[in-house]
């Protein structure tokens, strides 16, 4: 909490701490955004993994089939004033278990098809126990082009620690690979208890012997309101264990395309995070414009109700001042292992230099950043740094604010400081 405030204050050049309204704003200004990219979140799950921290909830058909219906009246109220098709990035679904609507996906994309052009292609979050022929088919069939499947671990112990078993992953991966998906993303984690090194390699090796294009690893993060019987390694061991799988990937010919993500060379790649702005639709989506930040209620019955009255499911929203807008583009940028003076321009309005000359200088003598072309580079050693923040991060603001978010549909305020 100490180190995320001073950095706040360092990098913002103010006291004034992140305040999230309960205000709500009807209209999205959204189509003179270059590079936005499309979220959509389907909640339902067949049973609650302990780990997870997103808004998800059993499934339920019934409701299921009401949640439908209100995605489709969001996306017509964020997108009815437009005036044409707007070009955006890429549409991705996350969860909970989207498959589990599969037969409503169709509808949904082509409710979005109506109002955008999606360029790079439609994801969607996988579960291992949905992986079949018929599946796969039917995504491949719908316009999903980019998988993301939620393994977390080969080793059978090490699933048994964060509540998940163990259903023939690699069987399941292989028969991804037949449908040529042009993303196969493998997600694992690493820091459960009784994992070591010599496990993390073998997953690694696994996933991509099985045909994943690339994995994105996340350290094991015990969130106050998970119901978690194991506790994570400690901070030391999460580093050697990222020291670990950063040297296997690139001794298996993967790049390092993010902190915690490896992509095997000349194949497409894919992050769920690191958009310069985007839409998000559906229950605890959030919304990134160019000075705005909104997330929508985590209460699927609230959500309905508030679309039903043909008003937007806002909860929070954040109004960014210029130099809160340019830590968050910096904050993943850097995630993304590169910080771009010339996308920093377009979505901030202010030069980097003129904004950070002093931190940035710093940071190359400290041998943190290189820098070509316009483009400053991540090295390893700031690598591991934004991995020990991004965790102090995620303790300090995202654990408070979802926790607030599952107990209270529309909060008034929420401050992060």
């Amino acid at each position: 909490m100490l180190l995320t405030s001073l950095l706040r204050i360092i990098l913002t050049r103010s006291l004034k701490p992140f305040v999230f309204n309960g205000k709500h704003k009807e209209a999205l200004e959204f189509e003179d955004l270059d590079s936005l990219g499309l979220y959509v979140h389907i909640p339902f799950c067949r049973s609650i993994c302990s780990f997870c921290p997103y808004c998800k909830e059993e499934y339920n058909k019934a409701l299921a089939l009401k949640y439908k219906a209100a995605l489709l009246k969001e996306i017509e109220l964020v997108c009815k004033d437009t005036n044409k098709k707007k070009s955006v990035t890429s549409l991705y679904f996350g969860g909970g278990t989207p498959s589990l609507m599969i037969e409503q996906l169709s509808e949904i994309i082509e409710k979005l098809n109506s109002f955008f052009d999606i360029r790079d292609g439609i994801g969607v979050e996988l579960h291992p126990d949905d992986i079949n022929d018929e599946t796969l088919s039917r995504l491949k069939n719908i316009g999903i082009t980019m998988l993301s499947v939620g393994i977390q671990s080969f080793n059978k112990e090490c699933l048994r620690k964060i509540g998940r078993e163990y259903a023939g992953f690699e069987e399941k991966l292989l028969l991804i690979k037949k449908h040529n998906f042009s993303v196969v993303d493998v997600d694992l984690i690493f820091g459960i208890p009784g994992q070591n090194q010599e496990i993390l390699r073998n997953d690694i090796d696994t996933a991509f012997r099985c045909g994943a294009t690339q994995i994105s690893t996340y350290p094991f993060i015990d969130f106050t309101f998970a119901n978690n019987e194991y506790k994570p390694l400690s901070h030391k061991q999460k580093k050697e264990m990222l020291a670990a799988l950063n040297e296997k990937c690139l001794e298996l010919g993967a790049q390092r395309t993010s902190v915690w993500t490896f992509s095997k060379k000349d194949t497409a790649k894919y992050s769920s995070v690191t958009r310069d702005t985007f839409l998000g639709f559906g229950v605890s989506a959030t919304t990134l414009l160019k000075d705005v930040f909104k997330i929508n209620t985590f209460s699927i019955n609230e959500y309905i109700n508030r679309v039903s009255k043909s008003s937007l499911p806002t909860s929070l929203t954040l109004d960014f001042t210029v130099r809160q807008r340019a830590v968050y583009y910096l904050f993943w940028s850097a995630y993304g292992l590169q910080i771009n003076e010339a996308n920093f321009m377009k979505i901030i309005g202010r030069p980097l230099k003129k904004i950070y000359r002093f931190e940035f200088f710093i940071a190359e003598k400290l041998g943190l950043l290189t820098r070509k072309d316009g483009i400053y580079y991540l090295t390893d050693k700031a690598a591991y740094i934004y991995h020990y923040l991004e965790q102090e991060y995620t303790t300090a603001y995202i654990d408070k604010m979802w926790n607030i978010s599952r107990k209270t549909a529309f909060p008034q305020k929420i401050v992060l400081k």
